[in-house]
């Protein structure tokens, strides 16, 4: 009877967007979509994340993470934060399906158990997660290519005119291949591109790591710098491991795809974590605390060396983005496309040619304006990654099993509410004051 109450009661915030399924389609599927629904295998979702998840964001870590945490937290913190998400997630997956109701959206499920506020919450977060990490994309892309120019040129130039070219890259591409499913042929040249250029670089790193003999691993500033940056760094740790689009990924999947998103995470956590955990570690452990905030820059070479690397993180984050932007994408489409009609349709492609446009023509200048890297990784950590991960899922553990649940469980997810929002709240104030350092040391559109 509950169950038939909240229903009821969210009727209008579970109606909020029409259109098409597309797919495999079933009484399961309880709102319509633009792209494709239930398609996928466990393997290529698997592919994805791993690949996704080791794009070249990773190259920035060692100096996000362990350079503020040092060895011993350091190492605590990746192998907790890293367990914790791992946990999140695979209970997140359980609940793609409730009362018959397969949920397509992470907003639809905060909807129809929360109320609609909690639908505009859970939207809002998650597309300011996406717009910030297609951000952090554009500027990664921008910082490789302009690695390039300075390898054949003496005075390189500036940062803001390879943040274009890479923005629009990123269209090109997303006008091409418009959905998360159309990617599957794309994931085995960008597998190659993730394992060439990630073991030509530890071989690098660690041939520099033998040579540097003078290596510091202090952690300086003072206690309150060193506290709020700590924080800064398990937000950065939340950032690697997870995307808050769970359920949106899990959407492509075909049955059962409860098991099948939980194999697929298991290869994340496995076989994806190994790669860029250790990227983390070795480029710390090589350069010390001044360790670069993109670790190519710290390479010694040979010239070609960093070329054939940064060529390869630039054309592995094409594909990439894709996976964080897609459910912007699929949410534009759902709502703007004439879905009566097919996705390639003159009309349609004429509409998504725009929206397309639209989005990164304003990502791309912002990035261009604040080309902090550190920032984008922090924020969209903090007051977004933080409750999408930990303190939701929890809450709908609550609501959906709270009632039949045993005791110590219903207190084990009120524990991981009250705490990860604590966290959230901390991890935010860090990013923030981070943001207000780099303004005052930046001025806007920085050569950085």
């Amino acid at each position: 009877m509950e169950g038939e109450e909240i229903t009821t009661n969210n009727k209008e915030a579970l109606s909020i967007e029409q259109g098409q399924l597309r797919g495999d389609q079933d009484h399961e599927f309880s709102l319509p979509s633009a792209h494709t629904i239930g398609h996928d295998s466990w393997q290529q979702v698997g592919l994805m994340l791993v690949t996704s998840f080791n794009c070249g964001y990773i190259l920035s870590f060692s100096n996000l993470m362990l350079v503020p945490l040092g060895w011993t937290w350091g190492i605590i913190c990746l192998l907790v934060v890293g367990f914790y998400t791992a946990y999140a997630n695979w209970l997140l997956a359980a609940f793609h399906f409730i009362n018959g109701q397969r949920f397509i959206r992470y907003r639809d499920l905060m909807g129809l158990l929360f109320g609609r506020e909690m639908y505009y919450i859970t939207w809002v977060s998650q597309f300011l997660t996406l717009l910030l990490g297609n951000m952090g994309l554009i500027l990664l892309g921008g910082r490789a290519l302009k690695e390039i120019n300075s390898e054949f040129s003496d005075s390189p130039l500036r940062l803001q005119y390879f943040i274009v070219v890479t923005g629009a890259t990123y269209f090109i591409y997303s006008f091409l291949i418009p959905t998360m499913s159309a990617m599957r042929r794309w994931l085995g040249p960008s597998t190659v591109l993730t394992f060439t250029y990630i073991v030509i670089l530890l071989v690098v790193v660690v041939k520099d790591g033998k040579a540097n003999t003078k290596k510091d691993y202090a952690i300086h500033g003072n206690k309150a710098d060193r506290v709020l940056n700590a924080f800064g760094a398990i937000s950065a740790i939340i950032v690697c491991n997870t995307s808050g689009l769970l359920l949106e990924i899990q959407s492509t999947l075909r049955k059962p795809a409860v098991s099948n998103m939980r194999k697929a995470l298991y290869l994340q956590f496995s076989v994806g974590l190994v790669f860029y955990y250790g990227v983390i570690m070795v480029g710390y452990w090589a350069y010390g605390s001044t360790v670069s905030e993109y670790l190519p820059g710290e390479l010694s070479g040979p010239n070609s060396v960093k070329v054939l690397i940064n060529a390869a993180i630039f054309l592995q984050s094409i594909v990439t983005q894709h996976m964080f932007a897609a459910p912007i994408h699929e949410a534009l489409d759902t709502k703007f496309l004439k879905l009566e009609t097919g996705m390639n349709t003159k009309e349609n492609l004429k509409r998504r040619f725009y929206m397309r446009a639209l989005l990164f023509t304003v990502n791309s200048f912002v990035t261009a304006a604040f080309p902090f890297m550190g920032n984008f990784v922090n924020l969209f950590g903090s007051f977004t990654l933080v409750p999408l991960t930990f303190v939701f899922p929890s809450m709908i553990f609550i609501k959906v099993k709270g009632k039949t649940a045993r005791l110590e469980k219903n207190l084990w997810h009120w524990f991981n509410i009250v705490i990860f929002s604590l966290l959230a709240v901390v991890t935010t104030i860090s990013a923030v004051r981070l943001i207000v350092n780099n303004v005052q040391k930046y001025h806007f559109f920085a050569d950085t």
